[in-house]
């Protein structure tokens, strides 16, 4: 069962035309029972005011800041047991994309990358289960890692 919120109604109702989702009609959606959170707009969802409330087993959206403190709120979901997958992680598929036009990928090259994207997510929860660090700062740290070793085979 899918529920979506959003300041446009209009917007909602167009959505639930076209798909099979409910229309949330609560005075606060953080007190509700849910498995995934997936803010996908607005940034700084997730705050000292939403975090205690919040429901969820897993935040996975595609707005960017979904934390208003990474570090902060990063840790109490950790603690809460709620998993959290970066904001930059979920919209990975889309930066490969652009680079991917922009190097003349084909279709099926670009496929290839972005199925990547679910070996990543889980490299960056094991590593953040196994160090007991928060998922941002594993995937931070992965990044970093990847960045570094490019530098390295490009000889910079």
């Amino acid at each position: 069962k899918v529920t979506i919120a959003d300041l446009n109604q209009e917007r909602l109702e167009e959505v639930r035309s076209k798909y099979d989702v409910t229309i949330y009609g609560g005075q606060d959606i953080y007190n509700e029972p849910m498995d995934i959170y997936a803010p996908c707009a607005l940034g700084a969802t997730i705050n000292d005011d939403t975090i205690y409330k919040l429901r969820a087993s897993i935040i996975a959206g595609a707005a960017n800041n979904q934390l208003e403190n990474e570090v902060k709120h990063g840790q109490i979901l950790q603690d809460k047991g709620i998993l959290y997958a970066p904001d930059f992680l979920i919209n990975a598929g889309g930066i490969i994309n652009v680079y991917a036009e922009l190097e003349n990928y084909d279709r099926q090259e670009i496929m290839r990358k972005t199925e990547n994207i679910y070996n990543t997510t889980l490299e960056i929860f094991d590593r953040a289960k196994a160090t007991n660090i928060t998922t941002n700062d594993a995937a931070l740290s992965i990044a970093k890692e990847r960045i570094e070793t490019r530098k390295r085979e490009q000889g910079k």
